[in-house]
């Protein structure tokens, strides 16, 4: 790729081998190809073989992931790849031909950002919901709409592209939740870090689920206080979100620790 721009494709899949050989399938029929793929698999046993073999058809390298959960893998993988920048990538998503040329130019434009896609989803196969943007984190620990599209910070989930400064300096998303919020915490964390996020024109990835995910509701407690704490410091704000489960949720003061952990002294991932 032109530029000096090296775009690694961070994928990680877990036990859907027929929907990674489609990702995969997409990935190369792009008209400006990735420097590299780089598939992490947390399978079970049971698919680790058949999705090793896919990936390797495919000319892919493949890693044997952590198996601690998504975000574990999702920085295991980027921790392994070698361009100058890394895309995240989805084994449910299908990107269009031209999707990694749209991004390869927005790099080029500003290589200190980290970008991202909007979506389109399907679950079964039927559209369900379409975004041009990606959300960003909102003081209630959950995501909003971007209002800046150049000056934000957004994370999309599975799409999106960033620095490879970021990993090799030790940034890292939390790995202690299931789905939820985590990547939108990343986004914040980085811009205060310094990186602002930014929106790549017009790109979308279709991704196919099977299934509705329910956010883990400790990642969001969590995201939620590091937003009212940290990132935009609001004590009143913070108490209103927190009350209505503050005597249920006893794991509330490890969530604050961690926060603090974290937050604190900024410059640590």
């Amino acid at each position: 790729m032109g530029s000096g721009i090296l775009l690694s494709v961070a994928l990680v899949t877990r036990n859907r081998p027929a929907s990674l050989r489609r990702c995969l399938n997409s990935l190369r029929e792009q008209s400006v190809p990735p420097f590299e793929i780089v598939v992490s698999d947390d399978s079970d046993a049971s698919y680790s073989e058949l999705t090793r073999m896919i990936a390797l058809e495919q000319g892919c390298r493949y890693l044997s992931g952590p198996r601690r959960g998504l975000y574990a893998n999702r920085n295991f993988v980027a921790q392994h790849c070698l361009g100058t920048h890394i895309r995240t990538v989805d084994d449910d998503h299908l990107l269009s031909p031209d999707h990694l040329a749209q991004c390869q130019a927005s790099i080029e434009q500003d290589p200190g950002a980290v970008w991202t896609t909007g979506e389109r989803g399907y679950l079964h196969g039927k559209l369900v919901a379409s975004k041009a943007r990606a959300n960003q984190l909102h003081s209630s620990g959950v995501g909003t709409a971007i209002e800046n599209p150049d000056d934000n910070w957004g994370i999309s989930d599975g799409s999106t592209i960033y620095p490879s400064a970021i990993f090799a300096r030790g940034f890292r998303m939390v790995e202690n939740f299931g789905f939820g919020s985590s990547y939108l915490e990343f986004g914040a964390f980085l811009y205060i870090n310094g990186w602002k996020c930014r929106c790549v024109p017009g790109a979308t990835v279709e991704h196919y689920a099977s299934r509705l995910q329910t956010p883990e509701p400790l990642s969001i407690s969590f995201a939620c206080i590091c937003y009212n704490r940290y990132f935009r410091p609001d004590p009143t704000r913070l108490l209103r979100y927190l009350a209505p489960q503050w005597r249920s949720c006893r794991e509330m003061p490890r969530l604050f620790q961690q926060a603090r952990q974290r937050w604190a002294n900024r410059s640590r991932a």
